[in-house]
């Protein structure tokens, strides 16, 4: 029959008889009872929507209190699992200075608070600790450089001797592991201490008060430059100097005051402003320059708020420290921190995420992705026929985490130029998928899983281009810097896990995407 010819009645009959069986099925399933396949939602973008400009927490839709403390707990986990013996413990340690901490802090009109917490961060209160254990680099509680010390804070720093000391007292420590009674090793314990003296007078750093003294000397002295104590703890880790570069190219092209703190007070400049309102495409110059100095630079100010929190929490509230400290050392993210096991429940089976699905917690990644900006990995959900079920089932998420993917995805694409698209490699499971996972993938854990409740899902580190990879990373870390996500490199992929201001992202969804 020619393809332009008019089927006959019989065909039209027969072809209407299919469809309406297919229909039956689809919507009541085979008749072996097996469950209707899962309907993915198709995109539908919404046109009075300003897709491109959907940013619901940042600078300029949130107050700069807030945002602070968002940034606070985004990068506080980095203390949690860092911190020698736990905060708990570098918190005591701190402790022991307190009165040298109050003292300096009053004699140069510092915080006291801000001074602790200093400490805490630098060198988790251990006075003769060292960057690369050699005293060239960063020393002391205050982790102070010795071009610093010498130049600008006026301590006595002889770094040669200081070096000849160091190492004398890392032999003596050598001789005194190896000494085979009580009485050699006490000889050379009594060694050790008689170097650490005569290393405190010829390099100050090692010095609790000395170094106690310089910190709170430096913030005094950065306060009175930039008018703020925000800007002053900043520049202590990046330097003054790098600072006011930031500043400046943050007012460009307005050209600054006569004295930098006096640009400050003219265009009302905070951290929280220089670095919520930076980014690769707003003041991308600030952007650059931050980003140049590395994560612990620009983000310094964030994790010492942390700090600060931390001590507080020592001191008035330790039972709530611990449960902090419980969750952040779960995992390699704060991402049990965002979601508790025992507030986010698990789907134990194949049923459950059905359930899940028919209820409309659950959504199918929908169909299209690719003008979204990610695909979806052919190997998604490839173990589901171990279960005897489709792939589809294991390929959903929460809404708000759909929301937060898509609002990665959107931000990677206008950032990278509009090209490319991200690879999602995994999102919902239920407990039995992760059973089977265990055996394959040792990644995968045994325990509770953030897949298992559908507010995971992983992107591969396989990218399109290094223009997408760098703007992958910025919106991962900006993300992270508001508390919505935190995330971690595993060794093919990100994982990615999100929190309740979730929620906050879904009229992307809504605009973006229509139900089935």
């Amino acid at each position: 029959m020619s393809p332009r010819a008019r089927p006959g009645r019989a065909v039209l009959l027969a072809g209407a008889v299919l469809v309406a069986v297919v229909a039956i099925l689809a919507a009541s399933g085979d008749r072996d009872g097996a469950p209707a396949p899962l309907v993915p939602p198709r995109v539908e973008v919404d046109e009075d929507f300003d897709v491109a400009g959907f940013e619901p927490i940042g600078f300029g839709t949130t107050d700069e209190e807030e945002l602070l403390d968002r940034g606070r707990r985004g990068y506080e986990h980095v203390l949690y699992e860092k911190s020698p013996g736990g905060v708990e413990a570098t918190a005591a340690r701190v402790h022991r200075f307190a009165g040298l901490i109050e003292a300096a802090a009053e004699r140069h009109g510092v915080s006291a608070e801000t001074l602790g917490a200093l400490v805490f961060l630098e060198s988790a209160g251990r006075p003769e600790v060292m960057a690369g254990d050699d005293p060239r680099n960063a020393t002391g509680l205050a982790q102070i450089l010795p071009g610093t010390a010498v130049d600008l804070l006026g301590m006595r720093v002889d770094l040669g001797r200081s070096r000849a000391l160091t190492r004398a007292i890392a032999r003596a420590y050598r001789r005194a592991r190896r000494a085979r009674t009580a009485a050699g090793r006490a000889l050379f314990e009594r060694r050790i201490e008689r170097l650490r003296r005569q290393r405190r007078r010829v390099d100050e750093r090692f010095d609790p008060a000395a170094s106690l003294d310089a910190a709170a000397r430096y913030l005094a002295l950065a306060q009175r430059r930039f008018g703020r104590e925000d800007l002053a703890i900043a520049s202590y880790h990046m330097g003054i100097g790098n600072l006011e570069q930031v500043i400046a190219a943050y007012v460009a092209p307005r050209r600054p005051a006569r004295t930098t703190r006096e640009t400050v007070r003219r265009h009302d400049i905070s951290y929280v402003r220089l670095f919520y309102d930076s980014s690769p495409t707003r003041n991308p110059r600030t952007y650059r320059l931050l980003a140049s100095f590395g994560d612990d630079s620009r983000t310094y100010p964030f994790r010492l708020e942390a700090a600060r929190e931390i001590r507080r929490l020592a001191a008035q509230d330790v039972e709530e420290l611990r449960r902090r400290a419980e969750l952040h050392e779960a995992k390699a993210s704060a991402e049990e921190v965002l979601r508790p096991e025992d507030e986010n429940e698990p789907y134990e089976d194949p049923e459950a995420l059905r359930d899940a699905y028919e209820d409309g917690e659950l959504v199918p990644l929908p169909i299209g992705p690719r003008r979204l900006g990610y695909r979806i990995d052919r190997r998604m959900g490839e173990l589901a026929r171990r279960l005897g079920e489709e792939r589809a089932l294991y390929r959903g998420l929460r809404k708000e985490a759909l929301a937060v993917l898509l609002y990665v995805a959107k931000e990677v694409r206008r950032i990278a130029g509009g090209r490319g698209a991200l690879r999602v490699t995994s999102t919902v499971r239920d407990r039995e998928y992760q059973q089977e996972l265990l055996a394959r993938n040792d990644q995968a854990t045994a325990g509770f899983s953030l897949h298992t409740t559908g507010y995971a899902f992983d992107i591969e580190r396989r990218y399109d281009s290094r223009a997408q990879a760098r703007a992958l990373e910025y919106v991962l870390e900006r993300l992270r810097a508001l508390n919505v996500i935190d995330w971690v490199y595993e060794p093919a992929a990100i994982h990615v896990t999100v929190g309740p201001d979730g929620e906050r992202y879904l009229p992307l969804y809504d605009a973006l995407v229509e139900a089935p």
